[in-house]
């Protein structure tokens, strides 16, 4: 019976069945498979609740979505305006304005939560 997650044993232990029942390749709308989500669900709320993750800095979050569209980082420049504006961002010395922010959103797709975080400037190595 398959019970909510309560320690790092019970976790461990449904990490391992759903690990087992990936390994079987279980037909879709079978009992195993039913299983296997329902080991997701509990196994994904207890990862939420004790191994949070933190979002990445904006800066990251540009960079690892340009790498995934295998775009360069000049290409920025039509989202965010000059060749220089977009150099100090990616430096640390600018911060992203509202505009900016909406359109990167929208055009390269990064999620506006993570864009707006607060971040100190001058501390990028990019």
């Amino acid at each position: 019976m398959i019970k909510p997650i309560k320690n790092k044993k019970q976790y461990q232990e449904y990490l391992k069945q759903a690990y087992e029942l990936m390994q079987l390749a279980v037909k879709s709308n079978s009992v195993e498979s039913d299983k296997l989500e329902l080991l997701s669900i509990l196994i994904e709320q207890y990862e939420k609740v004790n191994y949070p993750v933190a979002p990445p800095h904006p800066i990251d979050a540009i960079l690892f979505r340009l790498d995934q569209m295998n775009m360069k980082k000049s290409e920025l420049s039509k989202i965010l305006g000059t060749r220089s504006r977009t150099s100090e961002i990616l430096k640390g010395k600018r911060k992203l304005s509202l505009a900016m922010i909406r359109k990167l959103n929208t055009e390269l797709n990064i999620p506006a939560e993570v864009l707006i975080k607060e971040y100190e400037m001058n501390n990028a190595s990019y």
